[in-house]
């Protein structure tokens, strides 16, 4: 990816936690993900390396830029808690292309659009990258130019958190879920397809998207006793390839979910995306 400098900040989402901005930059604008977040360049991390595996799969994501901030960046919005946020941010983000006019996926009218094949490519890729945040309430798809994006992966490969601890068992474990995927029940090709996802994920490609992510974003998730950056990249291939071969342990996500948690989920035709 091509690093860009951030001039100035033209705009902050404050509707989460993470507060992403959106930056001017000789490059145009770009939706901007801080490093100085509550959830750490680890979320960066999953987001490249989920991106470039969904563009392996033939999935639409937005495209990436490395955005540089330096210790003190412009912002048109004068808060005193983003400022806080910029400062924390500086050196390496990671920026996304504006899809202007894209639409937000709304689960009551949107499902019946989205082709079979599309919806267990999805399914498929989330579960091997254990993402719990493709549901009627998250739904991380965007309509844009009446195709159909992926969004929002920071959350995902939760493992990266438990290196080096994580054992090879790990890797076989199944997608569980606290909320059902919002595509279950629209992809019933997912085992016919199995076979052809998992062929075009050669172990070269995943290397290669692990590759992408810089070592700016790796170097703050080790710790001080840990194996260095080259040792890191290893362990996130190994558990990929591991969670690769058949038969693949995410082809049936589990809904965990507790009592209390039940009783506060609404039907999926009344949430809407946060």
């Amino acid at each position: 990816m091509r690093t860009i400098d951030a001039r100035r900040v033209l705009a902050a989402d404050k509707r989460g936690s993470s507060w992403p901005v959106v930056v001017d930059t000789d490059e145009g604008r770009w939706f901007t993900k801080l490093r100085g977040a509550a959830q750490g360049t680890g979320a960066l991390v999953a987001e490249v390396i989920v991106a470039e595996l969904a563009e392996s799969l033939g999935m639409r994501v937005p495209a990436r830029r490395l955005i540089r901030f330096g210790e003190v960046v412009e912002s048109v919005d004068q808060n005193d808690e983003l400022a806080d946020l910029l400062r924390a941010s500086a050196g390496i983000n990671l920026g996304f292309a504006m899809l202007d006019g894209a639409v937000d996926f709304a689960p009551a009218s949107d499902l019946p659009r989205v082709d079979p094949e599309a919806a267990a490519a999805i399914l498929w890729l989330d579960g091997l990258v254990m993402n719990p945040d493709r549901t009627a309430r998250n739904p991380n798809l965007l309509w844009w130019k009446d195709a159909l994006w992926l969004i929002d992966h920071g959350a995902s490969l939760g493992f990266q958190y438990a290196l080096p601890e994580v054992t090879a068992d790990a890797a076989r474990r199944p997608y569980t879920l606290r909320e059902p995927h919002l595509l279950h029940a629209a992809a019933p090709e997912l085992e016919r397809l199995d076979a052809p996802l998992a062929a075009r994920l050669a172990r070269a490609v995943i290397e290669h998207a692990v590759d992408v992510v810089p070592d700016e974003f790796l170097m703050p998730l080790l710790a001080n006793d840990a194996p260095g950056v080259p040792a890191r990249r290893a362990a996130y291939v190994d558990y990929l390839w591991s969670r690769l071969q058949p038969p693949r342990p995410f082809l049936a996500p589990e809904v965990v979910i507790s009592t209390a948690q039940r009783s506060r989920v609404r039907p999926a035709w009344i949430v809407n995306r946060r």
